[in-house]
């Protein structure tokens, strides 16, 4: 099977796990101050603070805004479940907004329509690794006196306005799974623009301790620490970030790679009658993180049946981002018209896309799709 996405991983990735194993320290230590250092760089962020996954990164976000029950946070049903789960895991109640049909990311027009007096806070999400037009939603927040929390899980090496995503961002959220181009396996990142949030942050994923385990084990006397509040153990690992050391050095090659893959894609699949592809908006250019297509009344397949074909061919593709309002988990929870929300996911798929993708293996998943338009017109 051609895989839907496949992680850019070789012998430099692996000798740098190594290199951390028989480094004896495997726990967080200075790989993870060096991962931290060298993203916060290239994201133009201010301060991180390396986590175990985007969703500890997004929970510190809202944790770190003292949200409490009865708090309303904004959050797109378009998006992994994690992105809503985060509110709850503070006992604040997530609300689903709509998205914008262009690129599947919530806009000032649609969080506008899910504000209430009882709205703390807004999570925006760069879907796939499509930049979200955020200046209008930083200026509806200010507005209203709310926080907005960025969720740039699929978004390192995505850009805004020429600048990188997440950049001014006072609560943003990272992951490295390997589903997105910059992986440590599991693993995130929680970026900020305040000093007192990330030093609060640094303790607060290690248990609310007022010093590191590493500063204690670096001093050469003793170190009586103390807890300061209840916290997590949200800790990132030495040998993940040694390899996410190695990652971040490739993630611009892995950028172009993917643009220009997704080009190919656009220009193939241009004029198909019914198929619609995903593109950069005016405001910025993805990384391509997910490749999708929108199918209309026109493809003479739905999109499951299409998945079937693909599969049928060897080519494994995905449906579409979720809708988690759908979720069981979500019954009832608050949220007005998601009709954009359930046409993009109904009729959705995410395509083969990925660093080492040959030209060969995507001229079959181009062949496949090609066909498949064709099918019913012709019989």
């Amino acid at each position: 099977m051609i895989p839907v996405m496949k992680p850019w991983l070789g012998e430099e990735e692996a000798t740098a796990a190594a290199d951390a194993v028989r480094s004896g320290w495997v726990a967080q230590g200075p790989r993870v101050a060096e991962f931290e250092t060298r993203f916060a760089e290239r994201v133009a962020a201010p301060h991180a603070v390396a986590v175990s996954s985007c969703t500890t990164a997004l929970h510190l976000c809202l944790h770190l805004l003292g949200l409490e029950p009865g708090d309303e946070v904004v959050v797109p049903s378009f998006s992994f479940i994690a992105t809503a789960n985060a509110a709850v895991y503070v006992g604040a109640t997530p609300v689903f907004a709509d998205v914008e049909l262009e690129d599947g990311n919530l806009s000032r027009r649609t969080v506008e329509a899910a504000l209430t007096d009882r709205t703390r806070a807004v999570v925006v999400v760069h879907q796939g690794g499509m930049p979200a037009d955020v200046e209008p939603l930083y200026a509806l927040c200010r507005e209203r006196g709310i926080a907005l929390v960025e969720d740039a899980a699929c978004a390192a090496g995505s850009t805004h306005l020429g600048a990188p995503v997440g950049t001014g961002a006072e609560l943003a959220a990272w992951s490295f799974h390997p589903r997105k181009l910059l992986t440590t396996g599991e693993g995130g990142m929680f970026t900020t623009t305040e000093p007192e949030l990330a030093s609060r942050a640094r303790r607060l994923r290690e248990h609310g301790m007022s010093v590191s385990a590493a500063e204690r084990h670096q001093s050469r006397q003793p170190v009586l620490e103390s807890y300061l509040e209840v916290g997590f153990n949200f800790r990132m690992t030495d040998i993940q970030a040694g390899v996410g050391l190695v990652q971040l050095r490739k993630l611009d090659e892995m950028v172009e790679r993917r643009r220009m893959l997704a080009a190919c894609y656009q220009e193939a699949l241009a004029g198909i009658p019914g198929l619609r592809t995903v593109h950069d908006p005016g405001h910025g250019e993805s990384n391509f993180q997910s490749f999708w297509v929108e199918l209309g009344p026109q493809f003479p397949l739905t999109r499951n049946e299409l998945l079937r074909t693909l599969a049928d061919a060897g080519v494994s593709a995905r449906a579409g981002i979720m809708a988690a309002h759908r979720q069981p988990a979500y019954a009832g929870h608050p949220h007005g018209d998601l009709s954009t929300t359930e046409r993009l996911t109904d009729n959705t798929l995410i395509l083969p896309l990925y660093h080492d993708l040959s030209d060969e293996d995507q001229g079959v998943v181009i062949g496949v799709l090609r066909r498949a338009a064709e099918s019913r017109a012709v019989s």
